[in-house]
């Protein structure tokens, strides 16, 4: 590698330039990596590498040094890095879009030490281009938008200057410029200022695009959010912990809003898959899965009965209903359940085919639209404890054979269920017993154990006392099955907590949880929960920074990521009615202060008839502060003038460039005018009155060193040799 010391001598403009192009290009590629690593989807020892060589060339800029990698290096470098690329393709990464990613870091910081010529410029501009559309291909996240924003801010700047830059190297004649280092900084606040304009333009004319061409809805790379614990803990076939493992997670994965509720009313299980075999290790249900009806309004019909055969028994012996309509937007999580609120009735969005299964749950087979946005209508009403406890125990004899099938068991089990049961008379309060009991003996923990337990359940019950919700809910139904009673865990999510801005209920992956559902007559399946929760609830204090968060995060994935024909048709509604309201209300508060503004005027009238002195010196004050706004630019000029005037030497340049305009605008009275076309020395030889040009030839020496040469004391002559043209004007 070979080092060159910074040019810190005096510089040309082109150079300066230069300068100002490499901070560019730097921060450029340094906001692409941020905005790749931020979705967490770049391996340590990749963040950790490409960092620390992001911060060496910032140091080197920072001192104004390079370090450049030599030329007979970097194609070697390149060559076995395609080698290493296809072994960490097959053997390391074994995915291609996280090989092709460590490929293009690498590229990255190769050409970062490497930058000679103008290609290796716009290459390094290609790649922290092709960092953020990896980023956008692995997050939906709002914080992407941020990150793109400031990608999009350094991605004009750069190209400004790569332009500048261009021209300047391409010119022929080079611009004259002093060595004032205020000069280069101005170049730098154009930029500040310019770059911000320029993006707010491109972003306002992409928004128009985005937001008024027709769209359609396809999902965003749900599809391959495949291989995730989320698809392994909601499946036909869940093995304890599977679960405990989601619930490491804080991230959001739903958003539900429920019509009507503005205050966070409702505590509800939601629903995902529910099992009803167990092995002594893993629950998992048959696959027999139907596909469901559509509806007219383009629904589709959730069935009410688990199953067809089952209808005279399983009809609820109830007439009321509590119905409920809710929309939910989903993250990419990788799965095809939809989560619902017990006991789904309809659901709808932009699925073709949709199936359920006979233990109520309801899946996507349309494989063009991942599950994102949906809306539902539930009937949470649920049979009161008086009337369970008289459902009695006419199972039919699918549920027996379906929801009583036990594995062999450690005999502590039925002995602790049948002791916990023993005081009740009814199946109820047996079950409210067992649920209870587990609730209050035992604790609550994420921690899962070190070694996989021969009988997980007999090690939750009689040994480790604790553990997270699948043993408490696989407790449960063991226990009841042992009792008689036909039961089976539920995998979905539970939560409270609800965010007032938005009105929605945020789902996260630590809200993941299992529960158990027992079988009555006539009244069907009932929730029971054994865990032990807590309550979030609404955030307050500081803990309400997380809200604004959540809102902007839940916009950008409805708004943006999920934009479709729908939500155009949302806007032209309430561009529509809004414009429709607003021209309403203002007419109907016109009318209805029309005569009051009438008595105002002639209250008003009569004020002036009374006093006219007052109200004209009240008159002449407003005048006088409209004509100040009126004329705010020629006094903020003037006020500049001035203060060029009394300190010359703070501003050589623009001091020298204000008095050049006063003496031009003096001589063009004797007819003389000077076009914007014409140098200086150009105007002095189209004077043809030699009195007059003489004067105006010696100040136009004077001001060029002044203003080209930043010299204060030329500035200061100026003023002297102005009167002199001004008294050669009045000869």
């Amino acid at each position: 590698m070979a080092t060159q010391p910074a040019k810190l001598a005096l510089t040309p403009l082109h150079t300066a330039i230069d300068f100002y192009f490499d901070v560019a290009l730097y921060l450029l590629v340094l906001t692409g990596f941020v905005t790749l690593a931020s979705t967490g989807g770049l391996d340590t020892p990749s963040v950790g590498l490409v960092g620390a060589a992001l911060a060496v060339r910032g140091y080197l800029l920072v001192t104004r040094r390079s370090v450049m990698i030599s030329e007979r290096w970097t194609t070697p470098l390149t060559i076995a890095y395609f080698v290493f690329f296809a072994a960490d393709y097959f053997t390391i990464s074994h995915s291609f879009l996280p090989a092709t990613l460590h490929l293009a870091l690498f590229g990255t910081v190769v050409r970062m030490f490497s930058l000679r010529r103008d290609r290796d410029y716009i290459t390094m501009a290609i790649l922290a281009f092709l960092m953020v559309l990896a980023a956008a291909v692995l997050t939906v996240d709002s914080v992407f938008l941020l990150s793109f924003t400031a990608f999009m801010l350094m991605a004009v700047a750069t190209f400004v200057l790569m332009e500048m830059r261009r021209s300047g190297h391409a010119a022929s004649i080079h611009a004259r410029h002093s060595s004032d280092p205020r000069e280069h900084w101005q170049l730098a606040f154009w930029l500040a200022r310019m770059a911000p304009v320029l993006m707010l333009m491109i972003l306002v004319g992409g928004a128009m695009l985005f937001f008024l061409m027709p769209r359609k809805q396809i999902g965003y790379l749900g599809g391959y959010a495949f291989g995730t614990d989320f698809s392994a803990g909601f499946s036909d076939h869940v093995q304890l912990g599977q679960i405990g493992e989601i619930q490491q997670s804080n991230a959001v994965v739903m958003h539900i809003q429920i019509d009507g509720d503005n205050l966070g009313r409702y505590d509800l299980h939601w629903r995902g898959v529910a099992l009803s075999d167990f092995d002594g290790h893993t629950w998992s249900k048959p696959r027999e899965q139907f596909l469901l009806q559509r509806w007219a309004d383009q629904s589709f019909a959730v069935p009410r009965l688990e199953n067809a055969a089952l209808k005279s028994l399983v009809t609820p012996n109830r007439a009321r209903e509590q119905m409920i309509h809710y929309r939910v937007l989903m993250e990419p999580i990788g799965t095809n359940v939809f989560f619902l609120a017990p006991w789904g009735r309809s659901i709808s969005g932009y699925y073709r085919i949709l199936a359920g299964d006979l233990e109520g749950g309801v899946y996507d087979l349309d494989i063009q639209h991942a599950v994102s946005r949906y809306e539902a209508y539930s009937d949470i009403a649920a049979p009161s404890p008086s009337e369970l406890r008289t459902a009695g125990r006419n199972y039919p004899p699918q549920v027996t054979e379906i929801y009583l099938r036990l594995p062999a068991l450690d005999p502590r089990v039925p002995r602790l269920a049948a002791q916990i049961a023993r005081p009740e008379r009814n199946d109820f309060d047996k079950a409210s017993a067992i649920e209870n009991y587990l609730r209050t003996h035992f604790d609550y923990t994420l921690e899962l154990p070190r070694t996989a337990p021969q009988d997980p359940v007999a090690n939750f019950l009689f040994e480790r006392k604790r553990g997270h919700c699948e043993y408490f809910a696989s407790s449960m139904a063991v226990m009841l099955r042992t009792l008689g009673i036909p039961s089976r865990v539920v995998n979905g999510f539970r939560s409270d907590e609800f965010n007032d801005l938005t009105g929605n209920y945020v789902i996260r992956a630590k809200d993941a949880h299992a529960w158990v559902e027992a079988y009555f007559p006539g009244y069907g399946w009932r929730t029971f929960d054994p865990t032990p929760g807590g309550s979030a609830g609404t955030p307050q204090g500081w803990s309400r920074v997380g809200l604004y968060l959540d809102a902007m995060a839940s916009f950008w994935r409805d708004w943006i990521v999920s934009y479709d024909t729908s939500h155009q048709y949302v806007l032209g509604q309430t561009a529509v009615n809004g414009t429709r309201n607003l021209w309403e209300v203002t007419r109907n508060w016109a009318r209805s202060h029309y005569e009051a503004m009438l008595a105002w005027a002639r209250r008003s009238q009569q004020r002036v008839e009374h006093a006219p002195g007052r109200w004209t010196v009240i008159g002449i004050g407003v005048a006088l502060c409209f004509l100040m706004v009126a004329n705010l630019g020629r006094i903020t000029r003037l006020l500049r003038e001035v203060r060029l005037r009394l300190h010359p030497e703070h501003s050589p340049q623009q001091a020298a460039a204000m008095w050049y305009q006063r003496m031009t605008r003096v001589v063009a009275r004797k007819g003389v005018r000077r076009s914007a076309a014409q140098t200086p020395q150009e105007f002095v030889r189209k004077i043809d009155d030699a009195r007059l040009r003489a004067p105006v030839a010696h100040f136009t020496e004077v001001y060029e060193v002044a203003r080209f040469g930043n010299s204060p004391a030329d500035v200061q002559r100026l003023p002297e040799l102005y009167e002199a043209v001004e008294s050669a004007t009045r000869e």
